[in-house]
């Protein structure tokens, strides 16, 4: 394993290597997984809780075989699966009659929901709420070949007819280097006003997907905020969870190996609250009622996706 500061140089958004002064890791909450009081501060106080090692790595292991030899039977993944190496062509839609019903089978796979529906993520998320906990069913699966980035935007319009007190949990599943394009947090990020109050205006109860801040130069932003993009490199078993209101996005995978960033983000909540109907059931409609074939996911690693 290696230090984020060992590979600084491998940090790289929309193409652009990011200044060292730019960059630095995430604070680590895992002496503290099991204390819900100062969980909750450094909740509160960082916008995030990052913990290492808290998942079974076979069980994480085991899902990410499951998700990348589905892609691999439609060409997608070159064999041996598990290594997640992208081949560069797609049979996905030659093979596929429903886009959107493949997808929602691979998002549903036994050995995948072990690990986001689990008693593990689970028992995390009933100590941060200090109540029993409850996932959306809902779960957003990104395997992202080299190229692939999200720019920074909120999650808080995706999530707000329920709960107010909905977090995302965000898994890396398998090895995620900086390389490969892991997710980032912008210090201090839930605490620009002027960002969050448009966010927060949104009509969360239009069935379009909201209109969210987006930002088309990340090192440019991140200077003219003074402030630094968090990151680490992450290893299987580690897990990743954030309010709605802290501002994320990723870096670019630009692996050296040619390998595809797999991660899933999966909503929980307190299971005593409203929840939103949009994400839970045997077939949930998904944020525009198009239900999993409104993901990236659904669509053939070899065509662009959408913004987000």
């Amino acid at each position: 394993m290696y230090r984020l500061s060992e590979r600084m140089k491998d940090c790289v958004s929309q193409g652009q290597p990011v200044p060292e002064s730019l960059i630095a890791p995430l604070r680590e909450s895992t002496p503290v997984v099991s204390d819900g009081e100062e969980i909750r501060r450094q909740l509160a106080d960082e916008g995030y809780l990052f913990f290492r090692g808290v998942l079974d790595v076979d069980d994480v292991m085991a899902a990410r075989e499951e998700i990348f030899t589905r892609l691999m039977e439609v060409g997608e993944i070159a064999p041996p699966a598990i290594e997640g190496i992208f081949s560069g062509e797609s049979r996905r839609r030659e093979l596929v009659d429903d886009l959107g019903r493949f997808w929602q089978s691979v998002s549903e796979g036994a050995a995948f929901r072990q690990v986001s529906h689990g008693p593990q993520v689970r028992t995390i998320l009933s100590t941060i709420f200090g109540e029993p906990a409850r996932a959306h069913d809902f779960i957003f699966l990104r395997p992202s070949p080299v190229g692939r980035m999200s720019n920074l935007h909120y999650d808080y319009p995706f999530f707000a007819r329920g709960s107010d007190r909905v977090l995302t949990v965000w898994i890396p599943l398998g090895p995620v280097p900086v390389s490969d394009g892991p997710l980032i947090i912008v210090e201090g990020g839930d605490r620009f006003e002027d960002l969050l109050k448009p966010t927060l205006d949104a009509d969360v109860d239009s069935n379009s997907a909201p209109k969210v801040s987006f930002f088309d130069d990340v090192i440019k932003f991140t200077r003219s905020r003074n402030t630094r993009l968090l990151t680490a490199n992450f290893h299987p078993g580690d897990l990743l969870v954030f309010g709605m209101r802290t501002l994320h996005g990723s870096l670019d995978n630009h692996s050296p190996i040619g390998r595809a960033r797999l991660s899933c983000d999966i909503r929980y909540q307190p299971a005593a609250e409203p929840i939103d109907e949009r994400y839970v059931g045997p077939n949930p409609n998904g944020t525009t009622g198009a239900g999993y074939g409104e993901l990236n996911g659904a669509k053939p690693l070899t065509e662009p996706w959408h913004i987000r």
